[in-house]
């Protein structure tokens, strides 16, 4: 199988995901899709470093690299060129829409019908000020998150109209969403890794303060994951059909799960430091299941 990894960021994950395809008896072509250029005027318009004016039969996405919009939007239409070409994409960059507008990852999951915290998406201050009177009290405030971001940053309690940044600041959507009373001491919510539509591994995640991300100081601990959480964190992932996913999930005060977040470029090291299953062996094997059935026939008819 000729199989690309684009892994822009992070050599960890990277190094993982490389050593799991050597492990199968795979060379992936390393490649970014900032150097993917598309040539008209003769042969496949799509050219790939590595692949020789070929397209690979699999990619393995790990990350998109950052950019201006219009470089993200070009990122994006390369992978979407490829699927439309038949070549595995894990994941699908429809999904990768899905998920990094948070927007329409809440839409999905509360057409699903799953538990999810209340939300509301809008354009203006005006509109967000209305949003806060209407629903924010003293004990209970709202959560600003900015529309696309990850790793927690950029997160604000919004308890009063006056606490809302300008427009500009949040690139002119507010994205809020109800604070989740726990109903554990201390702070507490949990990452289930989806892939290949199984929980692969879970964890909890404590912190000092309401945000419990491991890059903002989150300490990953072991967890007995309830059927519940498993179940409601494999709906969420198959809701926005999302190919491995990191599903966020918060026990509110009546000990009910909610669904936080799909993050569909998640990371796994700190997952990884307190599991025993080795999560890029998961991800990998059950990509290049994804990629043989999909290329089956011809791959019998070569041999």
């Amino acid at each position: 199988m000729r199989i690309g990894l684009a892994a822009d960021n992070g050599e960890w994950h990277r190094g993982r995901l490389l050593g799991a395809l050597r492990a199968c008896g795979i060379e992936p072509v390393l490649f970014s899709l900032a150097d993917v250029a598309m040539v008209t005027g003769g042969g496949e318009p799509l050219r790939i470093p590595g692949f020789e004016g070929e397209l690979p039969d699999g990619v393995l996405l790990r990350t998109i690299s950052g950019g201006t919009f219009e470089a993200t939007t070009m990122r994006l239409g390369v992978l979407h060129a490829l699927v439309a070409a038949g070549v595995v994409v894990w994941n699908d960059p429809r999904a990768i829409e899905r998920c990094v507008d948070k927007s329409m990852t809440s839409l999905l999951i509360a057409r699903a019908g799953l538990p999810t915290p209340d939300t509301f998406v809008v354009s203006s201050r005006e509109a967000a000020a209305a949003v806060v009177r209407r629903e924010a009290r003293a004990d209970a405030p709202l959560v600003l998150k900015p529309l696309f971001g990850s790793q927690g940053k950029g997160l604000r309690l919004i308890g009063a109209p006056d606490d809302l940044p300008e427009t500009e600041e949040v690139a002119r959507v507010y994205y809020l969403q109800r604070f989740v009373r726990r109903n554990v001491e201390g702070w507490r919510d949990y990452r289930v890794f989806v892939c290949g539509g199984r929980v692969v591994a879970a964890m909890a995640r404590e912190g000092d303060g309401w945000i419990t991300n491991v890059h903002q100081g989150g300490r990953p601990s072991r967890w007995q994951m309830p059927e519940e959480a498993e179940s409601l964190a494999l709906r969420a992932a198959q809701a926005v059909d999302v190919a491995y996913c990191g599903v966020d999930l918060i026990e509110d005060d009546r000990g009910r799960f909610l669904v936080l977040e799909v993050n569909s470029m998640p990371s796994w090291s700190g997952l990884q430091s307190i599991v025993d299953v080795d999560i890029s062996e998961a991800v990998v094997r059950a990509f290049l299941k994804a990629v043989y059935a999909a290329h089956r026939p011809a791959m019998v008819a070569v041999s």
